[in-house]
């Protein structure tokens, strides 16, 4: 029996179904890539062993209308999954590889294996050598960041990929020793002999200074004293630095101030700073304060609202501040405590931990051959056909 009499129905002219799915397609494309895209970055993390494929991912951060996403490697899965979406993306060299990139010849084959094959189908526009160096307390790691940073760069360069690919390092906020007032914010006088060098490479190369500001971990700190309505964005009367008589009405703006003011200390005033990573977490220990789905919704929620307004910082009114949130997914795997599993805008399975607005589309699995996988978008063109067929029958 012919599929249409099945359906008790006739089929479509081909060339009608054709334009239908013709449609759908430029349709899709025309939702997932929009001109109103949200101006801001997340944080995608995948120290987990319950995430949905990055193909599927691909999907529910172009349908959250994500302009861009940093990655903490990069996975050839991930960039792949989002090839002609226009998603623009950070990579990331971990603490693992620093030192080997110090050697030109290794440079140059990581950017030849995990970069070039994908450009420019995926806007790759920044690589992070290294994450949160001064941190810890591996000495060789700390000496051989800026040199694995100049030989990335030169590789880029003799790859013809200058200009087109940043290089720098992201950088946790204990680098400061002083942040308050904003205005009398310094480096530890430790990390001075690395950061010095390193400020005239990104300023030489035209690349950011990426910080990673947790206002949380100064309320879970000292909850008594430090006011929830500063570090959430709530209406206060915030605080004003008694230098510069700028009034700060979050913390946030203030520990970034504080980042520009340590960078012109050290003579320089051309360099940009963006926050790589901030967020709350949902959940914790016992001791950990304000670990709740209230707070970080009101966080995250404020700091939204504070981007599509195109806010600067007092310091840098006419700079819109440039933010990653962190992160796309609680991460299961994560050590330390229960926070650091927490840090998610979704459960692995696409729902919204707490509700910010952003809404976006999981789509669902393909289990026909025993594998996850998302299901294709020639297959949900044809579901969607049938559908239009059915319903004109």
């Amino acid at each position: 029996m012919a599929m249409a009499e099945r359906f008790g129905a006739r089929w479509l002219p081909f060339r009608f179904v054709l334009a239908v799915a013709l449609l759908v397609l430029v349709t899709d494309r025309a939702v997932m890539m929009r001109a109103g895209a949200t101006p801001i970055g997340i944080n995608y993390g995948q120290i987990a062993d319950n995430l949905p494929s990055p193909a599927r991912v691909s999907w529910l951060l172009r349908s959250m209308q994500v302009s861009k996403v940093k990655l903490y490697d990069a996975d050839p899965y991930v960039l792949g999954a989002f090839l002609d979406t226009g998603v623009e993306f950070v990579v990331g060299i971990g603490n693992e590889n620093v030192s080997a990139m110090v050697d030109p010849a290794a440079a140059r084959a990581w950017i030849q294996r995990h970069v070039q094959p994908f450009l420019p189908a995926t806007r790759i526009t920044c690589i992070t050598v290294g994450n949160e160096v001064f941190k810890g307390n591996d000495t060789e790691l700390k000496a051989n960041l800026l040199p694995a940073m100049q030989s990335v760069y030169q590789a880029l360069a003799a790859l013809g990929l200058q200009g087109r690919v940043n290089v720098t390092t992201a950088h946790s906020l204990d680098i400061m020793g002083s942040s308050f007032p904003p205005s009398a914010g310094a480096f530890r006088a430790d990390v001075v002999p690395y950061m010095q060098p390193i400020l005239s490479f990104l300023s030489m190369a035209r690349s950011p200074f990426l910080i990673n500001c947790y206002p949380y971990f100064a309320y879970k700190a000292d909850p008594g004293n430090v006011p929830l309505e500063y570090v959430l964005f709530q209406p206060n009367a915030g605080v004003t630095d008694t230098n510069t008589r700028l009034n700060y009405d979050n913390m946030l703006y203030a520990q970034v101030d504080s980042v520009y003011a340590a960078i012109q200390a050290l003579g320089h005033a051309d360099i940009d700073v963006k926050i790589s990573e901030t967020g709350w977490p949902s959940r914790g220990d016992p001791d950990e304060a304000g670990a709740t789905p209230e707070y970080a919704g009101t966080y995250t929620g404020n700091l939204l609202r504070r981007i599509e307004m195109k806010q600067g910082t007092p310091l840098r009114p006419s700079v819109p501040i440039d933010v990653y949130v962190f992160a796309l997914f609680n991460e299961n795997l994560k050590p330390g405590p229960a926070s650091e599993r927490n840090y998610g805008l979704f459960y692995p399975d696409g729902t919204p931990v707490y509700n910010v607005g952003l809404r976006g589309y999981l789509p669902p699995m393909d289990y026909s051959r025993g594998t996850r996988k998302a299901v294709p978008l020639l297959a949900l063109i044809l579901i969607a056909v049938a559908a239009i067929t059915l319903s004109l029958s």
